[in-house]
């Protein structure tokens, strides 16, 4: 059994990673921090849990989070995180991390896109990225993982094999992303209030998203040369869910078949991507951790289609997969 700690519990991928671990038959949940919510009953934060598990959020400083746990899932906010982590990894316990302080590859950059210096620099660029289809040997191991943003999921999955077959140009690559509300978070603000959100479609941080750079920075790492993306998200009037539309060109002739049977040799023993031939769409993988992808060849342009749920794959359901990788259990344990 591994003891599992889960550090700012109050918000949403929290509450999914809750849900997870408590059909996970190796996991025990013997910690949930809050600094906000005093020492209040987890069923009072999060409704759905009474009577699924009895347990008080506390304020638990890094060495007595790692005194009571094997593995801590942290969904503290970025810079906050990275300085509770390390803390935590050096009093001994393996840390899974949702933020993004761990996911660039330098301080510089992260100074420049999370506008705060980084609490643990010298950990950038040697911690591995927590997306099992690339980096699971790196993963296994690890004391430290950081666990992928949603977006670049949904951009990465698709783009990764091509950028390796060298199929695609690594520049001029345009990312079009429509997530749910709940990938703002569960912290109240105007454009996710309701009357704000609703019956509207809007884009928001064209060309300054935080996700570019790790997009970028990933796709690079698959291509071998330096891969520049233009990211723009858009919020959509839903709860949960992403669809990613990738656009870029091809380095030769290709044909649609070619794309896609990249795609599926690549994914062949994969798990939870799912290489399909019709256009997928949100519903199809909400409440899953799966990513569905396609490709179509449009007018001389390779177009990707990509889908998953913000909240599973996109946050929490990578997280336990990771969990799984990090300590021995079968890779889709409360997953599958």
């Amino acid at each position: 059994m591994t003891r599992v700690a889960i550090l700012g519990a109050s918000g949403y991928t929290a509450l999914e990673a809750i849900k997870l671990l408590l059909r996970h038959p190796q996991a025990e949940i013997t910690a949930v921090t809050s600094r906000q919510e005093g020492n209040a009953h987890i069923a009072s934060v999060h409704p759905s849990l009474a009577r699924r598990l009895d347990i008080r959020l506390e304020n638990l400083e890094p060495a007595q989070v790692a005194g009571r746990a094997d593995c801590v899932f942290s969904c503290l906010p970025h810079a906050a995180s990275a300085e509770f982590c390390a803390a935590v990894v050096k009093a001994g316990a393996r840390v899974i991390d949702f933020s993004a302080d761990y996911r660039l590859g330098d301080a510089d950059t992260y100074a420049q896109w999370y506008e705060h210096k980084h609490p643990d620099a010298d950990r950038l660029g040697k911690t591995p990225y927590g997306l099992p289809e690339l980096f699971r040997e790196q993963i296994a191991d690890a004391p430290l993982v950081a666990n992928p943003g949603c977006y670049p999921t949904s951009a990465i999955v698709p783009l990764a094999p091509l950028l390796a077959a060298g199929l695609i140009e690594p520049r001029d690559i345009v990312v079009d992303s429509k997530s749910g509300v709940s990938g703002a978070g569960r912290t109240p603000k105007l454009t996710t209030h309701f009357p704000e959100c609703n019956e509207s479609v809007s884009a928001y941080n064209v060309g300054r998203h935080r996700h570019t750079p790790e997009i970028d920075r990933i796709c690079s790492l698959a291509s071998g040369k330096s891969v520049e993306v233009i990211f723009t998200p858009h919020l959509i009037p839903m709860d949960r869910g992403i669809l990613t539309t990738t656009y870029s060109k091809p380095t030769g002739d290709v044909t649609e078949q070619k794309l896609l049977d990249t795609l599926r040799e690549f994914y062949e023993d994969e798990p939870f991507i799912r290489v399909v031939e019709h256009l997928p769409g949100t519903k199809d993988t909400v409440d899953t951790n799966f990513v569905d992808v396609t490709a179509r060849l449009v007018r001389g342009r390779v177009v990707t289609i990509s889908c998953l749920d913000n909240l599973i794959k996109g946050a929490s359901g990578a997280a336990v997969q990771n969990f799984n990788i990090m300590f021995g259990y079968p890779e889709t344990t409360a997953l599958a």
